[in-house]
């Protein structure tokens, strides 16, 4: 007896919901950053790509489109880059030009970036991890890119900071220092606060490709907590990096703060339109909680808060 397989494109229900993402995530290629003379940068980078399904299409031809997609990506990491915003912008482009029934492509991607620095006391040469971060998003009425990084610091709590300096205070006080010492005296020696590691974001989207070099957003990142950190450290180092951190203690809303700062002084020449996604999130050391920070504002809007201080 023969049996006869429904017709499942026929019997499944009409289409009415259509759906803002579908796509794929996790594809990884080696892209290559160009650096002039030098060696190109290779990245191994982890892409998400989708598009918009409209409501008459009951799906992407998943299967089709991965191999579209692969294609789009192993066309566009072939050949070196100079920014990375703009690999993600090219894919997301072709891909709107290969979906005739689309409106919208985006296309992320992530990948560790590896630099070499010395250490600010004994000047070991070291290196420096930092995740880069970017996408775009592709319409028919243009296409907008994003360019950040997320790096990780040390921050020291300004309030535990000042409870240290109460106690020192009042210990002077009963050795019979003087105010005017003392005062020197916590100055020149900034007082124990509990520590914790933090994790900067910083990210900037603009029509087009944004107009920054990557290096110089991963130090506004960096510089924006309380101290660097270093995967290389002698006890000199170490000695830097503690006192450093001491000397500029920071609330987590502080680093989002100093964010906003070193964006519109580094970025000035970027337009009032450009997005800044602001991000601070702090692993505490005394705490079972983490704290975090937040803050998504157009450049015109933080250089009128910022005008204003």
């Amino acid at each position: 007896m023969s049996h006869q397989l429904p017709d499942v494109q026929a019997s499944a229900p009409d289409v009415t919901v259509g759906l803002s993402q579908v796509g794929v995530t996790g594809v990884e290629k080696l892209v290559k950053l160009a650096r002039g003379d030098q060696r190109p940068i290779v990245l191994m980078a982890e892409f998400e790509v989708f598009v918009d399904l409209p409501s008459g299409r009951k799906g992407i031809d998943m299967s089709r489109n991965l191999a579209t997609i692969d294609e789009i990506l192993e066309e566009i990491t072939r050949e070196e880059a100079y920014r990375v915003e703009d690999v993600c912008g090219d894919a997301a482009e072709r891909l709107l030009e290969k979906h005739d029934y689309t409106t919208t492509a985006e296309v992320s991607m992530t990948a560790e970036l590896v630099t070499r620095e010395d250490t600010p006391a004994s000047g070991i040469e070291t290196q420096s991890t930092a995740t880069i971060v970017a996408s775009a998003s592709a319409t028919e009425e243009g296409t907008r890119e994003e360019i950040g990084a997320e790096v990780t610091g040390m921050t020291v709590c300004p309030c535990s900071q000042g409870m240290s300096e109460s106690r020192a205070r009042e210990k002077l006080a009963d050795l019979g220092v003087d105010e005017e010492t003392t005062e020197e005296f916590l100055e020149a020696v900034p007082q124990p606060g509990h520590s914790q590691r933090g994790h900067a974001t910083l990210t900037v989207t603009t029509d087009g490709h944004p107009d920054i070099d990557l290096r110089d957003l991963i130090d506004v990142a960096r510089d924006s907590m309380s101290a660097r950190i270093y995967n290389m450290a002698k006890r000199p180092d170490e000695d830097h990096m503690t006192y450093e951190a001491h000397a500029d203690a920071k609330f987590v809303e502080d680093c989002v703060r100093a964010l906003a700062e070193g964006t519109v002084e580094e970025f000035d020449h970027l337009s009032d339109d450009a997005v800044v996604h602001m991000k601070q999130s702090n692993d505490e050391s005394i705490h079972q909680h983490n704290a975090h920070a937040e803050r998504e504002v157009t450049m015109g809007d933080l250089r009128t808060e910022l005008n204003a201080w």
